[in-house]
């Protein structure tokens, strides 16, 4: 029987994705005969896809709005998958294996930025990937942070969260006339890339922002991006970049620690084919 080839990254909205450029960058350097693809996938339609996929489908990246979906339909769940309830990555076969490995992804790019002795630290947004974010930050040794998010139920959600991991945890508002931020080492936006906030709100976040990494990367530079005018921005191909090396290992070894052969080399080709 032929050895699964065909690979993909789902989500709503999808064409901006850079996956492919990363995954089949990967796939000829190693010398796989791996087919990766794109395709727009809304929550409601994602059940009825996954189970249309045949023997020859080895893997799914998820991202935005799938990763609970995700979550939900694998079997078996690695440990940080489990803790924040997403799963960015799908082994398929007799049984689904979810993974989650924007954790590693994000914490892997703060470290290559030099960014790794942060103590305090602000996210904005509360998605799957803010979920994710608070993990990183806190396995960096962050201690403090900040929660602005614009619904106030998501904002206790995602507090208790951060709180249940030890982390010291604040909400507050996403907008005009919210309390002033207090200054912090970093700050990690999970918003989309065409999230629009008041001109007055960016400034005053920049101010007192530390470094900026933003999850986003189309369009770039976001509007958040663009008010950072005093401080190191760190693009969210770096995340994307890291986490799919995980994925590949994954798709390759089944495991997101089983490093890959030439493992320099592959994340060589794979930055090449993001400029």
């Amino acid at each position: 029987m032929t050895s699964p080839s065909r690979l993909a990254v789902w989500g709503d909205p999808i064409d901006h994705s850079r996956s492919p450029d990363l995954h089949n960058a990967a796939y000829r350097l190693l010398g796989l005969d791996w087919e990766y693809g794109r395709r727009q996938v809304d929550e409601a339609g994602f059940d009825e896809a996954l189970d249309s996929l045949d023997a020859t489908w080895r893997g799914l990246s998820l991202t935005m709005p799938l990763k609970e979906r995700a979550h939900a339909r694998a079997h078996a769940l690695d440990d940080d998958a489990r803790l924040t309830g997403a799963v960015n990555t799908l082994l398929l076969g007799e049984e689904i294996h979810g993974f989650n490995t924007d954790v590693g992804g994000l914490t892997s790019a703060l470290v290559a930025a030099g960014l790794a002795q942060v103590r305090t630290a602000r996210v904005l947004g509360g998605g799957a990937t803010a979920r994710s974010a608070l993990v990183s930050l806190l396995r960096l040794g962050v201690d403090e942070v900040e929660l602005r998010m614009r619904r106030p139920e998501q904002a206790e959600e995602l507090a208790g969260f951060a709180q249940r991991m030890g982390l010291k945890a604040t909400t507050n508002e996403l907008g005009s006339g919210s309390p002033p931020p207090p200054s912090v080492d970093l700050t990690v936006s999970t918003l989309p890339g065409s999230a629009a906030l008041p001109d007055d709100v960016m400034t005053v976040l920049a101010r007192e922002g530390g470094a900026l990494f933003s999850a986003a990367y189309a369009p770039w530079p976001t509007a958040l991006a663009q008010a950072w005018t005093d401080a190191p921005v760190l693009t969210g191909l770096e995340m994307l970049l890291h986490q799919a090396v995980a994925q590949i290992r994954i798709f390759l070894n089944g495991a997101p620690d089983a490093a890959l052969p030439d493992e320099p080399a592959v994340l060589g080709v794979m930055r090449a084919a993001l400029r």
